[in-house]
């Protein structure tokens, strides 16, 4: 298979032209509508390039599933993820199954009531876990867990605008439910303002 060429040529501190970004998780948790939305904020509401692939596992619900997220100053002339900087991870299976797969100095975004990491998982890396599930939860309904890691990953990242995302979530998601969604992505990105200030 052939490698990605990266067209990051950035110096530190420079803004990079391009990040690759895994979210997995298990059929029903909304992973793929998670990388959907992320694509559309970068590319329409932020007048960036994202391009989104998509796998599942044998079963669509409970079975493994994974979106692949790149988002670009300039054209993406290759789709694929191979090493992300950018790892969100929503279950156990799906860490086992990629925890691994990230590059050496990535940030890794977990649920930490459904991930569990062994010894040794921080080496290098940039951990944040957030209650995900929890969250969504107490907010009134478990399936926006999805939309409170996007508020998390907006918060944390700086990949996308908060706007761009908040806008990406108000246009995907189904009419009745914005205000749920708005709650649930401000949860998330209010957590992870918190977060980075500790």
């Amino acid at each position: 298979m052939p490698k990605s060429k990266k067209i990051d040529k950035s110096s530190p501190g420079e803004k990079k032209s391009r990040t690759e970004i895994k979210l997995a998780g298990f059929g029903g948790q909304g992973i793929i509508l998670a990388g959907y939305i992320m694509g559309k904020a970068a590319s329409i509401f932020d007048n960036k390039h994202a391009v989104l692939t998509q796998a599942y596992g044998p079963e669509a619900r409970g079975g493994a599933c994974s979106a692949d997220v790149i988002v670009a100053e300039t054209e993406v002339d290759y789709p694929k993820v191979n090493i992300p900087e950018i790892l969100v991870i929503m279950s156990q299976e799906a860490y086992t199954t990629f925890g691994k797969k990230i590059s050496a100095d990535g940030l890794m975004l977990i649920d930490e009531d459904l991930v569990i990491l062994p010894k040794g998982a921080t080496k290098g890396r940039t951990i944040h876990a957030i209650p995900a599930t929890r969250f969504a939860e107490e907010l009134g309904r478990k399936i926006i867990a999805n939309i409170v890691m996007l508020g998390f990953f907006t918060a944390v990242t700086n990949t996308v605008t908060y706007k761009a995302m908040k806008d990406a979530i108000l246009s995907s998601v189904p009419k009745g439910t914005e205000e749920l969604n708005t709650n649930a992505f401000q949860k998330g990105y209010d957590y992870g303002i918190s977060l980075l200030k500790k």
